[in-house]
């Protein structure tokens, strides 16, 4: 097992290893960290604080939904285990809602069994991680996961502008037509 100044020095190694222009890519990006355990909450802000986001919190399952009704974040860091609305049901939530669909949800958990990465998985998770989180996986796992839901942004973006290009040449080959 490595100590956490080993750990620490590894991930800001592998995240210096990127160009600034890649983290630059994240800002405004946010994240919200799920879990009944304020010491787990306090441990990811603080492995986080690395990134160009925007980072909040929320303390079960209930009061993620809610906050993501409110403003929905692009990535959600998930605990399975909470009191008053598990984890499993707050991803099917996220996942089943047409607004909320598409934010990452990376469930972070205690639970090793087969069982529990195939319910994870049932419930709509991009990712799951296990307990104690490695800094440095969390790290590159959120980085990259982040980078997806912003190209898909983009992506969308262009497909859009050129939906309504095509309709514009449409347009002016019908009034040429006339």
């Amino acid at each position: 097992m490595t100590d956490f100044a080993t750990e620490s020095a590894a991930a800001s190694n592998a995240l210096s290893l990127s160009t600034d222009i890649d983290l630059e890519e994240l800002r405004g990006a946010s994240i919200l960290l799920v879990d009944d355990n304020l010491q787990n909450l306090e441990l990811m802000q603080a492995y986080l604080e690395t990134l160009p986001c925007r980072i909040r919190t929320a303390s079960d399952g209930l009061d993620a939904v809610r906050e993501i009704e409110r403003d929905p974040p692009d990535l959600v860091l998930l605990d399975v285990m909470m009191p008053r609305m598990s984890g499993f049901e707050v991803c099917q939530k996220i996942k089943g809602n047409p607004r909320t669909r598409d934010i990452v949800v990376i469930m972070v958990t205690a639970l090793h069994e087969v069982g529990d990465y195939e319910r994870a998985h049932e419930s709509g998770t991009d990712d799951f991680l296990t307990k104690p989180v490695n800094k440095l996986e969390l790290l590159i796992r959120v980085k990259s996961l982040l980078r997806v839901r912003l190209l898909k942004r983009q992506l969308e973006a262009l497909r859009k502008q050129l939906a309504g290009d095509h309709a514009g040449l449409d347009d002016a080959m019908e009034i040429e037509e006339d």
